[in-house]
């Protein structure tokens, strides 16, 4: 039996004729850029996530940077972020002129510890970006007490963590700007890129708005630099007809999640932790082991696709060499990178399918 790691054909299938119907009528009314479809999708996703504004991207990325520029961070200025994460974190940082200041992770949850941060603030550092990582919040809790200890402000990567929770709640996942991506794997995934910011705060949202559209008030009004980082509204359509499934799809993940770590449960593999009060959305299912490459080499041979997320912490990549972090400088995310492997997770992810990639790992493994 072959297993893809993520099938987005057989999502496409589920919800063929609302999407095409979404599509063809961006196609028919030419209102490619902008317009209803993209005012609408904003207001439903941040409604969604508990938040009064949202902007919608080209990326989860260039929403990231929007959300740092708008907070006025820039040359000189430092932001806190972890050490195992994508690179689109540390990019968002270091395209402001800002320094990003690395930091190590939780053992059991590889999201960012906030036990490290203090220690880690100057006078220069202006925020701390905690990410959201595979799907699970960070100590959000920890993380905005010391930011208000310290008047930082807290830009939320939450790529991976659309409808997340702590204790029940969407909001409590949030910072004072919390940056969602859509690339087509993600839970809410989008028919190519995009992205989408949210806040409370009118003024942020508003200079967001105006930053990812060339800096323009209006038609031909440009009083500041900009960025062409707008949503489009064929991606605006599908993301709207797929939020109304997306509660849907996560308990169906979160059950296949649920199916592995009981399998796992005294196998020879590691699954990274879950925090009861933090719903996980298992954007990624990651287990550990020490043979990770002999685990993915034998699983792709039998026709499991699997990933790594993600091999090289943040302060090894050759891209940050320049920051002077040896390895060994984070050692709990440094392991984690030499065990981590991502079986596949999604909706239409069958018992049978999941049993199959469990058998196979003890097979492997035994």
């Amino acid at each position: 039996m072959n297993i893809p790691f993520v099938d987005l054909k057989a999502q496409y299938a589920t919800i063929k004729k609302e999407i095409d119907s979404a599509i063809f009528e961006v196609v028919e009314s030419a209102g490619f850029i902008g317009g209803k479809k993209v005012t609408a999708f904003e207001e439903n996703f941040a409604s969604y996530v508990g938040a009064k504004y949202g902007v919608g991207t080209s990326s989860g990325t260039s929403a990231l940077h929007l959300a740092l520029k708008a907070l006025g961070i820039g040359p000189g200025d430092e932001v806190i972020t972890c050490c195992n994460t994508f690179i689109a974190t540390t990019e968002a940082i270091t395209h402001t002129g800002a320094t990003p200041v690395i930091v190590d992770v939780e053992e059991k949850t590889l999201t960012i510890d906030p036990n490290l941060i203090e220690a880690a603030i100057t006078p220069r550092t202006k925020a701390v970006i905690p990410v959201h990582l595979f799907g699970q919040p960070a100590d959000m809790d920890a993380v905005r007490d010391i930011a208000l200890r310290h008047s930082l402000k807290v830009v939320t990567d939450a790529a991976q963590a659309h409808g997340a929770m702590i204790h029940g709640d969407r909001r409590a996942i949030l910072g004072d700007i919390t940056c969602y991506s859509f690339y087509p794997g993600k839970n809410l995934g989008a028919y190519g890129d995009a992205g989408m910011l949210v806040t409370d705060e009118k003024d942020v949202a508003d200079v967001v708005a105006i930053l990812g559209n060339h800096g323009r008030y209006g038609k031909h009004t440009h009083k500041v630099e900009g960025y062409n980082y707008r949503l489009d509204a064929i991606q605006a359509a599908v993301l709207d007809v797929k939020l109304r499934y997306l509660d849907e799809w996560i308990e169906r993940r979160r059950s296949r999640a649920k199916r592995y770590t009981e399998a796992f449960a005294n196998g020879p593999v590691q699954p990274v932790g879950e925090v009861e009060e933090r719903y996980h959305v298992y954007h990624l299912y990651v287990i550990r082991t020490a043979k990770r490459d002999e685990l993915a080499a034998a699983l792709g041979e039998r026709g499991i696709a699997t990933g790594i997320h993600y091999p090289i912490p943040i302060h090894l990549l050759d891209a940050y060499r320049h920051l002077g972090l040896p390895k060994g400088t984070f050692p709990v995310g440094e392991r984690a990178a030499e065990e981590m492997l991502s079986l596949p997770i999604y909706a239409e992810l069958t018992d049978e399918m999941v049993d199959t990639v469990v058998s196979a790992v003890g097979e492997i493994l035994s």
